[in-house]
């Protein structure tokens, strides 16, 4: 982590869509499907045949067959207002928080990390932790 021992720094940068690039794939909460569903016009059932994939104990986002996700486009994120948790926390997860060889290396790739007004090491935690309420089989 950069700057203190006590805190790090971040500030999305605009027109940046670099966290939708991660490898990987966006899991959901049922929440988020209900959400989602809602703000593209579509009942859940609906929006889940249409683009998520359910396991026994996890969702996630299909991907297209060209990008990273069906709700990203040139201008950005088509369900901003809207996104799943991973993506609304996003660079705070607790891989990253919690480990600062993680947050200097995820630095390398978000233009966000380093910048920005000092956010406290205790506050980026209780951020991270929501990630571990939202998604406890991936933590």
């Amino acid at each position: 982590m950069s700057d203190t021992p006590d805190g790090i720094r971040f500030a999305c940068q605009p027109g940046c869509t670099k966290c939708c690039d991660v490898r990987g794939y966006v899991y959901l909460t049922e929440d988020d499907l209900v959400r989602a569903a809602r703000f593209v016009g579509l009942t859940p059932p609906e929006f889940e045949r249409k683009y998520v994939i359910r396991f026994k104990h996890r969702l996630r986002l299909r991907k297209p067959k060209v990008g990273q996700c069906h709700f990203l486009n040139a201008q950005g994120c088509t369900i901003h207002p809207v996104k799943p948790v991973q993506c609304r926390l996003y660079p705070f997860w607790p891989e990253l928080v919690e480990d600062r060889k993680e947050w200097a290396r995820e630095g390398r790739f978000c233009p966000g990390i380093d910048q920005g007004p000092l956010i406290q090491i205790g506050t980026a935690c209780e951020i991270a932790a929501e990630m571990k309420r939202a998604y406890p089989r991936l933590y």
